[in-house]
């Protein structure tokens, strides 16, 4: 089977979905398909391109066996909204010239619509090939939660975009079932809606000891660390996490961490400056090939997330956390997926959202009981190797795209 895959990460970019499609794509090659990856040049968190992909128009390589071809875009500032999405349409117009005369069986294309839509309107409606659209978070509803969608055109227009790749797709791969009632609403059928868990690398990311190089460098071995590893948005809601480091100031021995670059990244350091909370250490994000000793150098593992977000987000970063062994505290929905695995798993605890003290009371939980924290990071890594390994998601999105390619196209 010749698999085209659309969307716009993928490694060495940083973004948290660079790594999913990148061991899913090399691990479906492993299965015996063949499979091309048309991206952005790496420019992820912070919008600038990296030196080593500037000076041409298209990329082309070969890398693990898979086809991957880079589209040029423009650098800029991702907390600017209108510069992202100029990124957004300089790869979506440079895709399809990129990859105007493939040949491919099947289609496996990443949401949302703000990143997609003109090579889902070519390589699927247009070439009428099938196609599986994988649902990473639900759209226009976080959006507009975010504020990024404001007044009714722009929500209908959006709506109406999303709509129309959901809809034309032949299968709608969700990562999480609290999708589907949304889905259905939007008018995608029952049928065409798969349930997939998003994967790590159990390889890569496993269990290390708590003293390792990543910790010396940053000197966090004598301390007991609050992790927070991953974008710095808004829908994180990480201000929340800065006022209960400030209830903890008198806790000399204890530190949040936040790690990573993004939209937020420069009011969290002013609010950070502003209350004088020491006990908090901004460290810049970092390669891939450092994330088990950034996650291993962590005595918790936070998850924060807005009100309401969480009820239609499944962070990859979870499962990375499950792998490497480390308790996880999440601060999310009581109704959200996200809180039902981590108790399905037994990897952590969870909180209400926007609720500092409640994330002081877990942290002082974890923080007196090493037992509790050994036990529930073991927990953890045991739920990833047996549901959350690349080769089972290989497995699964293998039946996800022969049931896609199988199916008529949707018109």
């Amino acid at each position: 089977m010749k698999v085209l895959v659309i969307g716009t990460l993928y490694e060495p970019d940083l973004g948290p979905s660079a790594p999913l499609f990148t061991l899913l794509s090399e691990n479906l090659v492993k299965r015996g398909h063949e499979v091309t990856v048309i991206t952005m040049v790496p420019n992820y968190p912070s919008g600038q391109v990296r030196s080593d992909f500037r000076g041409k128009w298209i990329w082309r390589s070969h890398e693990n066996g898979v086809r991957v071809i880079r589209v040029a875009i423009p650098s800029g500032d991702r907390s600017n909204l209108v510069r992202r999405l100029s990124q957004y349409l300089c790869y979506q117009i440079g895709s399809i010239w990129a990859g105007m005369f493939e040949k491919y069986d099947v289609v496996l294309a990443g949401n949302p619509f703000l990143t997609v839509f003109l090579p889902f309107l070519w390589f699927v409606v247009l070439r009428r090939k099938p196609a599986a659209y994988s649902v990473q978070d639900l759209y226009p509803d976080v959006g507009v939660k975010l504020g990024i969608f404001r007044g009714k055109f722009v929500i209908a227009l959006a709506t109406a975009l999303e709509g129309f790749c959901l809809k034309r797709a032949s299968i709608v791969q969700i990562i999480s079932d609290s999708f589907r009632p949304r889905l259905l609403e939007m008018g995608v059928p029952q049928e065409r809606i798969v349930l997939a868990y998003d994967w790590v690398d159990t390889d890569l990311i496993r269990p290390l000891p708590r003293d390792n190089a990543f910790s010396r460098r940053y000197d966090l071995n004598e301390r007991f660390v609050v992790l927070y590893a991953g974008n710095l948005g808004f829908s994180q809601g990480l201000e929340h996490v800065l006022t209960a480091a400030k209830q903890m100031a008198e806790c000399e021995n204890v530190l949040f961490v936040l790690l990573g670059e993004g939209s937020a990244q420069e009011s969290l350091n002013s609010q950070a400056a502003e209350r004088e909370l020491t006990n908090v250490r901004f460290i810049p994000f970092q390669p891939r090939t450092a994330l088990p000793q950034v996650l291993a150098s962590a005595d918790i593992s936070l998850v924060p997330l807005r009100r309401g977000i969480g009820l239609n987000s499944l962070p990859s970063k979870i499962f990375s956390i499950l792998a490497s062994g480390r308790p996880l505290l999440a601060s999310v929905d009581e109704a959200s997926e996200i809180r039902e695995l981590v108790e399905q798993a037994k990897a952590g605890l969870c909180v209400t959202p926007e609720k500092p003290e409640a994330l002081v009371d877990a942290i002082f939980t974890l923080k007196s009981d090493l037992a509790l924290r050994e036990c529930l990071g073991r927990n953890g890594r045991e739920w990833a190797e047996q549901h959350h390994s690349p080769q089972s998601a290989a497995a699964e999105f293998e039946k996800i795209l022969l049931a896609a390619r199988s199916q008529k196209r949707a018109v």
